[in-house]
């Protein structure tokens, strides 16, 4: 077996650190087959709420819209904050199954940040989830690593400026996750072009700022999994093969797609049968492909996993949405997608999320001559080590003192200190 280094353990440790979530779309307007729930209100297992949707005011125009439904700005903040206080983050989910984003220039473009980030800070949400299904923002382009279309560029551009902005704002890392269709990544198997592979550049170019990646493994027509065959949605295969791809990678037309890590990879499904116009997945088959998935469980199906082993640090699950879990008409009792969920994970604690383990930061990183580690909250001694484990220098770190780094090369270095190990590349 090769030999990991130093910088890789460190990385697998904190792959394994995380915690598996349920990720839940709460609907922002009442529909009368799946009813309007206050948000504070919602089952207390989904610690991951995306608040559906912000929207573009118009085709042309993107400077994005959220307006609470039937409840005033200031008691919908305190909705969000209670479920903050609980331990959840509430994400603001942009886009939607009707609405088309194009940010083909830079007045879009600039529109999109700024108005997002006037969203985000009025109302204090935890980050952002893209769940942009149509636009030529999500059109593929160029190459996986090298896209060429302006609107796929500029997207890109907007999210790391937005994120930047977050950080300015709260002095947090904002939390990103992508709730992408089948066709815009694994169907880059198939063909590279238009919406097949269209997020591919997207998830390449943001892999290390997203969260969780929850492909909707519904609504969906057949696509190609990393074994050559073909699947459908709607049971256990179409789940294992479609997730396995996404955590082993996959060869495309515009190259390699480098999978992501098993813990930020969600498997998304309806809650109930009219959710979607289909994929539904009863519990039995969910239970039995994730089972599978995670090496707990025989083979369910004729797909095989190329990892024998399984992936026991999956993600966790997605549903659209809370409003039909909620619904008891809809499947044979309430919240039945949230109870599976418990049944298969068990309880979350929620200060395990992977996104609050570390709670100090390192500011600036890159850096130049000296960093500042925020959130400090007493003296401590801390030590830089190279990639290879060699300890480069050590110290005492002092409350709201910097540690000075201008003899260190250029190059990434690991922080240790009581309270975390944290990553900090020299310029």
């Amino acid at each position: 077996m090769k030999k990991l280094s130093f910088l890789a353990m460190l990385l697998y440790q904190f792959t394994l650190a995380q915690s598996p979530v349920l990720i839940g779309y709460w609907h922002n307007w009442n529909d009368s087959n799946a009813p309007y729930i206050a948000l504070d209100q919602i089952d207390n297992r989904y610690n991951v709420v995306c608040v559906s949707f912000a929207v573009p005011t118009s085709a042309s125009d993107m400077n994005m819209l959220f307006i609470p439904d039937g409840i005033t700005q200031a008691h919908f903040i305190m909705q969000i904050q209670t479920l903050q206080n609980q331990g959840k983050k509430v994400l603001l989910s942009i886009g939607g199954a009707t609405t088309s984003v194009s940010l083909n220039n830079l007045t879009n473009r600039n529109a999109f940040i700024n108005s997002i980030t006037s969203i985000l800070n009025t109302y204090g949400f935890d980050g952002i989830d893209i769940d942009i299904e149509h636009g030529n923002s999500i059109l593929a382009s160029g190459t996986i690593t090298n896209p060429t279309s302006a609107d796929c560029i500029n997207l890109i551009a907007a999210i790391n400026q937005i994120k930047t902005n977050y950080y300015t704002a709260f002095n947090r890392t904002m939390m990103l996750t992508f709730a992408p269709e089948t066709a815009c990544v694994q169907g880059g198997m198939s063909a590279y072009g238009g919406i097949w592979g269209g997020y591919l550049p997207l998830l390449h170019a943001l892999r290390n700022d997203l969260s969780y990646v929850h492909v909707q493994l519904y609504n969906t027509g057949s696509v190609y999994g990393i074994d050559g065959n073909i699947y459908n949605q709607g049971n256990s295969d179409f789940i294992i093969a479609m997730t396995e791809a996404i955590i082993h990678g996959f060869s495309t037309a515009g190259g390699m797609f480098v999978g992501l890590p098993e813990n930020k990879v969600v498997i998304g499904l309806p809650a109930c049968p009219a959710a979607a116009g289909g994929g539904y997945v009863t519990p039995a088959n969910i239970t039995a492909a994730v089972n599978y998935l995670r090496g707990t469980g025989p083979k369910p199906g004729t797909y095989t996993l190329n990892q024998t082993s399984g992936y026991p640090n999956l993600g966790g699950l997605m549903t659209w949405s809370i409003n039909w879990d909620k619904v008891a008409t809809c499947n044979p009792t309430s919240y039945q997608y949230a109870q599976n969920y418990q049944s298969l994970f068990g309880t979350l604690e929620t200060n395990d999320l992977a996104f609050d383990s570390q709670k100090e930061i390192i500011y600036p990183n890159p850096a130049t001559d000296k960093i500042y580690i925020k959130n400090q909250l007493a003296t401590d001694s801390y030590t830089i080590s190279n990639t290879l484990g060699q300890i480069v220098q050590q110290g005492i770190l002092i409350q709201n003192e910097p540690i000075f780094i201008e003899n260190l090369q250029s190059n990434l270095y690991i922080i240790s200190t009581t309270n975390g190990i944290f990553k900090m590349l020299k310029k």
